[in-house]
């Protein structure tokens, strides 16, 4: 990767280092974010039909089951809780945590969803917990 620095020298408090990497870094989160303002426009979660939205980060996994008319959150689950302390954001630990927020859904009374990948990929990690939710007996 090409590293560019434009250093401005002096006394000016408005010194700073430019550099080409956090530019792309940048870019990168803006087009994710366009990716994930399309696919909202046209996944929708309703009270019988809740948008389930995963995000993963690198130390923790997040979902929610959402009903969009009513700007509620059903049922949500997080590596934070106690007993995810140990899981980790990868595909054994989003399994885990698909398997439970199955059950914690379906505990709610509810049987079909819309899933949400935020613009993730429908691979590795989104995969292994779509998949849980759907060994819970969920329909998408």
């Amino acid at each position: 990767m090409v590293n560019m620095s434009v250093e401005k020298k002096g006394r000016n408090p408005l010194n700073f280092t430019f550099n080409l990497t956090t530019m792309n870094l940048h870019k990168k989160r803006e087009l994710a974010q366009k990716r994930r303002w399309r696919i909202r426009k046209k996944v929708s979660g309703t009270s019988v039909r809740p948008r389930v939205a995963v995000r993963f980060t690198n130390k923790n996994v997040h979902a929610q089951c959402i009903d969009d008319e009513n700007s509620s959150t059903l049922v949500s689950i997080s590596t934070n809780e106690s007993n995810f302390k140990t899981s980790l954001p990868n595909t054994a630990g989003s399994q885990a945590v698909g398997l439970e927020f199955g059950k914690r859904i379906k505990k709610a009374g509810i049987e079909t969803i819309v899933f949400d990948r935020s613009g993730r990929k429908y691979h590795g990690c989104v995969k292994a917990f779509a998949e849980a939710l759907r060994e819970q007996g969920l329909k998408f």
